[in-house]
């Protein structure tokens, strides 16, 4: 129970904690350019011959992401009227995943097929694997069913990671190359980006070491 469940929940907590202080720490820190990450976004957006996707603010903190059917970059307000170097880090990465949409790229491809069966699963999975887990050794079949459902979120997870990590590479090169974050200012954009893929990398362990605790239940059930 440790292993699989406590251990991953207090990493997941870490990892969270130090992600949401690195962009308190950085948003403070204004871009010496004084772009906002909507200029940022619509010139990365122009520099990869992308005009047919729209820049919006969306509510919230935090909620910054690229939708691939409406092709849209939404941007948290702070991220989208901010000047900062967290504004600039993550508009580029987002763009980044527009640019991966635009070039087709593999494992965005792969990701967004996947996406309806993993939406349909992750709606009953918990509760199938709750009810499986008191009724093992009755019907063992319906927690294995649930096992498989988890399974399918698990590989989302884990497929997310070169997603993510390619979004944040082609966003550090173009930042860089485009003199976008000066020098004394890119560390500072490489190390937002980092805490903010590790949380992905928590994400997918967590979801893997759960799935292991459910099957270390199904193999030690009662026949």
């Amino acid at each position: 129970m440790i292993i699989y469940i406590i251990i991953p929940l207090a990493l997941s907590f870490y990892v969270s904690w130090r992600f949401k202080s690195k962009v308190k720490e950085y948003s403070q820190v204004g871009l010496a350019n004084q772009m906002t990450g909507a200029e940022i976004a619509a010139m990365m957006l122009r520099d990869n011959g992308i005009y047919d996707v729209e820049i919006l603010s969306s509510e919230g903190e935090l909620t910054d992401h690229y939708n691939p059917e409406k092709k849209t970059v939404n941007l948290s307000h702070d991220v989208y009227y901010g000047r900062s170097v967290i504004a600039a880090a993550v508009s580029a990465h987002e763009v980044g995943h527009a640019v991966q949409h635009a070039k087709g790229y593999a494992w965005l491809k792969f990701r967004s097929s996947v996406v309806p069966v993993v939406s349909i699963a992750s709606k009953y999975v918990q509760w199938i694997l709750l009810i499986g887990v008191f009724t093992v050794n009755a019907f063992p079949a319906l927690l294995l069913l649930g096992i498989v459902l988890f399974a399918l979120t698990t590989i989302f997870s884990v497929i997310t990671l070169p997603v993510e990590f390619d979004a944040s590479k082609r966003a550090l090169a173009w930042l860089d190359t485009k003199g976008i974050v000066r020098k004394e200012e890119y560390p500072m954009t490489k190390d937002a980006l980092k805490w903010a893929a590790s949380t992905y990398i928590v994400a997918a362990i967590a979801s893997i070491a759960t799935l292991l605790y459910y099957l270390q239940i199904y193999m030690g059930r009662r026949d």
